[in-house]
């Protein structure tokens, strides 16, 4: 029994590998302007759990004769009216059309309906739009790797934070090369500024500091408790010399506010002397 349960956990593990290699891919940082700008397309956002992962299992867009469905940072998954065309090579066949590729395009040739896979996910690439206004949003390209025919779909999404548009526009270059684009909330970045606000290597000595001098009392405590058979608050090394820390610090205020505002009494003693 225990050597049947293993392939499904096997399978199991090997979707999740799979899942989580896929969606690192779908993350993307661009430094530029002093920020970073950080986008991660399938991680969740308000109202869209998925990120740019439509919830339908697909996009669809329809220019001309030609119809593209397409996933981003995922396979296509059709619940329902999967595609019906020839061809379909590396996209799962004629019989199971769309089940193993994210971009698949159908043209109408001689009065048949042909589908090509344009790309899969694990051949995702992001980069960004526009270097100049990297706010702007990401490219996500992917393609077939077949050498033969390298077919490949480029989109764009464009960042609106408020809904959803798109695909609208379906656009061919060579062969098989298609571009379209869609405007979505995980086109818009994360922007990370990056200038140091001046305290970071002064942060940095004062937390040095404060491990320092926190080892040298925990290190001096244990010592005295275990080498000398110090017991109660005197196991706190220089303990007097701790205790007249507050004393001093007292007095060094007093003493600056004393020179201070006897400074400044001098000063309102010599302007009430001019008469006029």
């Amino acid at each position: 029994m225990s050597g049947k349960l293993w392939i499904p956990r096997f399978i199991l593990i090997t979707l999740l590998f799979i899942s989580s290699r896929v969606n690192s891919q779908c993350e993307f940082s661009f430094t530029g302007r002093n920020k970073v700008f950080h986008f991660n397309l399938a991680s969740s956002i308000r109202n869209y759990p998925h990120g740019v992962l439509s919830e339908d299992g697909f996009y669809k867009v329809e220019a001309n004769s030609s119809v593209l469905w397409f996933q981003l940072c995922d396979v296509l998954i059709f619940n329902h009216d999967p595609p019906r065309c020839v061809g379909c090579e590396d996209c799962g066949g004629p019989s199971h059309c769309g089940t193993s590729c994210s971009a698949l395009v159908s043209e109408n040739v001689r009065g048949y309906d042909v589908c090509t896979s344009l790309g899969h996910a694990s051949s995702t690439k992001v980069d960004i739009i526009d270097k100049e206004d990297p706010g702007k949003g990401v490219i996500v390209q992917m393609s077939t790797g077949n050498r033969n025919q390298n077919c490949s779909l480029s989109v764009s999404v464009i960042c609106q934070k408020t809904k959803v548009d798109g695909p609208l526009t379906l656009a061919k270059s060579g062969t098989c090369q298609y571009a379209t684009q869609l405007r979505h909330p995980a086109g818009c970045a994360a922007a990370i500024s990056g200038h140091s606000s001046g305290w970071g290597w002064f942060s940095t000595l004062l937390i040095i500091i404060l491990c320092l001098f926190g080892a040298y009392l925990v290190g001096g405590a244990v010592y005295r408790y275990f080498s000398l058979g110090i017991r109660g608050i005197d196991v706190i090394p220089n303990m007097d010399y701790w205790a007249t820390v507050p004393h001093s610090i007292q007095s060094c205020f007093g003493s600056l506010f004393s020179r201070f505002g006897g400074s400044i009494r001098g000063q309102q003693t010599s302007y009430s002397q001019v008469n006029f």
